[in-house]
């Protein structure tokens, strides 16, 4: 089955050696260098389960290059085509004894530049300092997520559980929903997870104290109506 047959029927699939060890190795300095010295602010939040950069890519943008390797870049055309930019990103670092956990869960909101009354657009909070909305559902469908691996992460340092196919279902109530089919996505050091954002999916505490680095970039293609702006948005360069 290839990625984008198994994306539109499982919700997510996983490639493994998109980056080579330079690679990631590379990127885990650049993260390291801008963040020795750097303390809690709107977009850097530490804690001793969780250490989370938002607005990634705005923050240390000198690791574009690396993420967009020829092998993402060409996984990103042949599975879905032209014309996608970021929408969203964040780094997650979950250290070795870390507790921290995440229920089961859609993705539902999207960054954007201002609170304007639109039909459909609705539950509006800010977040660091940015505006968040959840979109009409046909956005999301249309979006998707890569999550790049610094680290070998198994069911044992919180790698993803998913509910296959729970994306094709829409939005829902996911205390509602019945756990089966549930898969752990366990992912190896320099390989990726592309997912739908309506994937119902959780993490659960690390057990085996190993570390487990993630860099989370969301896509889109959509131009948002009525003046309403992604205020994450970078167009990638070819």
């Amino acid at each position: 089955m290839n990625s984008l047959n198994e994306i539109d029927t499982e919700g997510f699939t996983i490639i493994n050696a998109v980056y080579t060890k330079n690679e990631i190795e590379k990127l885990i300095s650049l993260i390291e260098n801008n963040t020795e010295n750097k303390s809690d602010t709107a977009t850097f939040r530490k804690s001793q389960d969780l250490f989370a950069i938002r607005q990634f890519h705005k923050e240390i943008p000198e690791t574009l290059p690396y993420i967009f390797n020829q092998n993402l870049k060409d996984v990103i055309e042949a599975t879905f085509g032209e014309g996608y930019f970021i929408t969203k990103s964040i780094y997650f670092d979950k250290p070795e004894k870390s507790n921290w956990f995440v229920a089961y869960h859609q993705d539902l909101t999207i960054s954007v530049d201002k609170k304007i009354e639109i039909e459909n657009f609705e539950n509006w909070t800010i977040k660091q300092n940015q505006f968040a909305v959840q979109p009409p559902k046909e956005i999301l469908e249309n979006n998707f997520t890569i999550r790049i691996h610094l680290d070998t992460t198994t069911k044992d340092n919180g790698a993803l559980k998913v509910i296959n196919n729970s994306h094709s279902k829409g939005i829902f109530r996911v205390e509602n929903l019945e756990i089966e089919n549930e898969s752990i996505c366990e992912v190896e050091k320099g390989g990726i997870m592309i997912m739908k954002p309506l994937l119902v999916h959780a993490s659960n505490k690390t057990t085996n104290n190993q570390r487990r680095r993630v860099i989370h970039i969301e896509f889109s293609n959509q131009v948002l109506p009525d003046g309403l702006e992604w205020s994450e948005k970078m167009i990638l360069n070819n």
